[in-house]
């Protein structure tokens, strides 16, 4: 595979011959400009066009031809913001366009498009053929859609071509891509390096658990670190998911996916960091060798685990993941993971929460998140809940014996491998779009790393 689906071919740098589109609110629309001409005004109005949030009019010319187009908007201009007219990538008729008028911020548009003409057509015979919007392409906008593209990448390649061995080749793509370096311990040197539940988890895969760890930029630099979950496919171990809630379980390596994404728009942006990036990848699969329900693992941080349900694998991997990261005294530690389905019962798809001690991150990460358009939701470390983690034979169960708060007490698991010194933010993503956006058809997604990489880059 490349290492992303390239964002640039969906612009064109000539703007001449291109249709123009006219983004236009309610209000705008009722009170035409001079740049809607009377023919096209009664056109628009004859076909039911009312500038509606999402709604187009394509206007003809006099041969025949597209002529212009109209997008709607609805009541308020701040919903070009969310990326609304990013599906005019895919929806208008191949050609060459053009946004007129005056726009507070032409990046936002370009982006619009780019992550609206998204498709992920490598298993397909139909080839989706995107309109082109014209104009200098941002290199900024072009490495964020480079860093999204990766994650939806990753996480829309089945399990049979993204197993832990290509996703550590795809790991390796990117860290020669930017001339980093990488180092990789796999199966049983995982014990013999100290990474016991990495290894308790994978064991049971036809291709071995291993962690990815990438290094780039200057001793010098402030030390970001990023620690994805990497389950390539969950089962569900022992403890076996119906089929229904396997079907989607390509995406459980959705936390390594977004966490890659970041880390190529920090390096492609040359930020002045010195980055570390750390993935487990491995298979949840059953076999004779797969851990149990009732097992007690050894953990990197010395802390014993009960394992009340091996449904439960992610946060067992992240624990000596998050252990191994802050053993390097990071400025920023910053975990991702397609942890529990519980985050999505509480606050749905589309808006991941986050949970930190640091409450000055967690400002700084509101502000970006606001600033983007990249929802999050801060959720809290209820302290009182620890005690739904206790066990009787071991120093912690990874989960509680009840359904309350589960996304919380996954957090409150994690943070017993994070000392309260070290800044550390842990998400709990969905990595998936359930239903067509305008700006994201359905399948893998990137979650709250524009928002990071907005916050990292000041």
């Amino acid at each position: 595979m490349h290492l992303f689906t390239d964002p640039a071919r969906h612009f064109c740098r000539s703007s001449k011959t291109a249709i123009p589109i006219h983004l236009t609110t309610k209000q705008g629309f009722s009170k035409p400009t001079s740049r809607l001409s009377k023919s096209a005004l009664a056109w628009a109005k004859s076909t039911g066009f009312t500038a509606a949030t999402g709604q187009t009019c394509i206007v003809p010319g006099s041969k025949g031809e597209i002529d212009q187009v109209l997008f709607g908007l609805g009541g308020d201009s701040a919903a070009a913001k969310a990326f609304v007219h990013g599906k005019l990538a895919r929806t208008l008729p191949k050609g060459k366009y053009a946004i007129t008028g005056k726009r507070s911020d032409p990046a936002s548009d370009q982006l619009a498009w780019a992550l609206g003409g998204y498709s992920f057509d490598q298993y397909s015979k139909r080839k989706h053929s995107t309109p082109s919007l014209s104009g200098r392409l941002e290199p900024d906008v072009l490495r964020i859609a480079q860093g999204v593209f990766l994650a939806r990448d990753l996480i829309n390649t089945p399990a049979n071509d993204m197993g832990p061995d290509a996703l550590e080749k795809a790991f390796r793509k990117l860290a020669k891509h930017h001339g980093a370096r990488v180092r990789v311990v796999k199966g049983d040197n995982l014990l013999k390096q100290n990474f016991p539940m990495v290894h308790a988890v994978g064991r049971a895969s036809a291709e071995a658990p291993r962690v990815l760890d990438l290094v780039w930029g200057k001793a010098g630099h402030r030390k970001i670190t990023l620690v994805g979950k990497g389950v390539t496919f969950d089962t569900g171990g022992l403890n076996i998911k119906p089929g229904s809630s396997m079907a989607l379980m390509k995406k459980d390596m959705g936390g390594a996916a977004n966490v890659m994404g970041l880390a190529h728009m920090i390096m492609d942006a040359k930020l002045p960091i010195r980055l570390r990036l750390i993935v487990g990848a491995v298979e949840n699969s059953i076999s004779a060798n797969a851990f149990r329900p009732g097992d007690i693992l050894q953990s990197r941080k010395g802390i014993t685990v009960e394992i009340g349900n091996t449904d439960a694998e992610g946060r067992l991997v992240l624990g000596d993941l998050l252990t191994l990261g802050e053993e390097d005294k990071p400025d920023l530690m910053v975990d991702m993971a397609t942890l529990t389905g519980a985050a999505r019962v509480a606050l749905g798809p589309d808006l991941p929460p986050f949970y930190t001690h640091d409450d000055k991150l967690a400002a700084a990460i509101d502000k970006a998140a606001t600033r983007v358009n990249d929802p999050l939701w801060r959720m809290p470390l209820w302290q009182p809940y620890q005690s739904m983690l206790s066990s009787k034979t071991a120093d912690v169960n990874h989960i509680t014996s009840g359904g309350f708060g589960g996304s919380i007490t996954a957090a409150l698991f994690l943070s017993r491998f994070v000392s309260k010194n070290t800044s550390w933010v842990h998400f709990d993503i969905f990595g998936w779009v359930p239903s067509d956006k305008p700006w994201a058809k359905t399948g893998g997604e990137a979650q709250g790393i524009r928002a990071l990489y907005q916050m990292l880059k000041g």
